[in-house]
C-alpha cells in the first residue's frame, strides 16, 4: 500500500516498477479500496467530463456571478485566442479554459475542486487543453489526472491545500503544481520529471496570499487561475527539457507548509488584508454587501 507523504518516494517507486505514478496510483487505491481497477478509473473519467462541462459552461459569453464581479471573460480571452495572441494558441487557450472554470465556479455551476474551488480552473485548463492541441485520448488524461491527485494527497498530508490555512500558495500553488505533473506525464516525460515539474510550480507561487475581494472566491482568484496554468506550463516544459528544482519537490511542499504557518491570519481568506482592503477592494464590498 502506498504512503502518500512523498511524492518523491511516489516517483522513485514508479520508476523502480518501470511504471508512471498514474499506473501505481491506481493500482494501490483498487487494493486499499478493494474496487475494481475499471471501476475507479471510470469514477475518474466523470471527472474528467465534469471538467469539460464546466469549461464549456464558463464560456459562455453571457453568464455572470451572483455578485455581479465576474462573467464573460472566458468568452473573451476564447475569442482572442483564435487570433495571433503573444503567448501562442496553446498557452491562451489553457488561460481561456482557466478562467471559464473559474467563472462557472462563481456563477454557482459545478466544478471539479481540484484540489480547491478556489484553483478549480487550473489542472482542468492544463489537460484539456493537452486534449485539444496534441491529440491525447481519453485514457491518458484520465491516467494523468491520477498522478495530480496523488501529488495533491501529499501536499494535503504534508502541507495545506486550504486557504484559510496556507494561503494561495496552498490552493493555487498545490494546483499548479498537480497540472505541471499531469503535463508532464501525458507528454511521455518520466515520473522523476513529473516531479521535478511539481517542485518548479509550487516554488514560484510560496508566499502568494489568500486575499478574496469581499470574502468572494472571484477577485482575484479567477485572474490566479489564469496565471496558476501558465505556470504549470512552464514547469512542465522546463522538467521535459531535462531541467531540475535544486529544492526537491519534498523540501519545497515543506517549505510551502512553513511559509503558510509564518503568512498573518489577514492574508488567509479572511478579507482583511492584501487586494481585499485595497479601496477599490473595499468600495466593491460596500456595493455588493452595503
Amino acid at each position: 500500500m502506498l504512503e502518500y507523504h512523498s511524492i518523491g518516494l511516489l516517483a522513485k517507486t514508479a520508476e523502480e516498477q518501470g511504471r508512471s505514478i498514474s499506473e501505481i496510483v491506481l493500482h494501490d487505491q483498487a487494493e486499499t479500496l478493494e474496487i475494481p481497477a475499471e471501476k475507479i478509473f471510470n469514477t475518474m473519467r466523470e471527472n474528467l467530463e465534469v471538467m469539460k462541462k464546466s469549461a464549456e459552461t464558463g464560456a459562455d459569453e453571457h453568464i455572470k456571478s451572483n455578485s455581479g464581479l465576474s462573467g464573460g471573460d472566458a468568452y473573451r480571452m476564447t475569442q482572442y485566442a483564435a487570433g495571433h495572441p503573444i503567448s501562442g494558441d496553446f498557452c491562451a487557450r489553457a488561460i481561456a479554459r482557466a478562467i471559464a472554470v473559474s467563472e462557472c465556479n462563481a456563477s454557482m455551476g459545478k466544478i471539479v475542486a481540484a484540489p480547491t474551488a478556489g484553483s478549480c480552473g487550473i489542472l482542468p485548463a492544463a489537460v484539456l487543453t493537452m486534449m485539444e492541441k496534441y491529440g491525447i485520448d481519453e485514457k491518458k488524461a484520465v491516467m494523468s489526472l491520477f498522478t495530480a491527485g496523488a501529488m495533491g494527497m501529499v501536499i494535503a498530508n504534508e502541507a495545506s491545500i486550504a486557504g484559510a490555512e496556507g494561503g494561495c500558495q496552498a490552493e493555487c500553488g498545490s494546483a499548479a503544481g498537480m497540472a505541471a505533473g499531469a503535463l508532464v506525464e501525458m507528454r511521455g516525460g518520466s515520473p522523476a520529471m513529473a516531479a521535478e515539474a511539481c517542485a518548479m510550480a509550487i516554488k514560484n507561487q510560496l508566499g502568494l496570499t489568500c486575499d478574496p475581494v469581499a470574502g468572494l472566491v472571484e477577485v482575484p482568484c479567477i485572474k490566479r487561475n489564469a496565471g496558476g496554468v501558465m505556470i504549470a506550463i512552464a514547469a512542465a516544459d522546463m522538467a521535459l527539457a531535462g531541467i531540475k528544482s535544486v529544492i526537491p519537490v519534498d523540501e519545497v511542499i515543506a517549505v510551502m507548509r512553513e511559509i503558510g504557518e509564518a503568512l498573518p491570519t489577514s492574508l488567509k481568506e479572511t478579507a482583511q488584508g492584501g487586494l481585499a482592503t485595497s479601496p477599490t477592494g473595499i468600495a466593491l464590498k460596500q456595493k455588493i454587501f452595503g
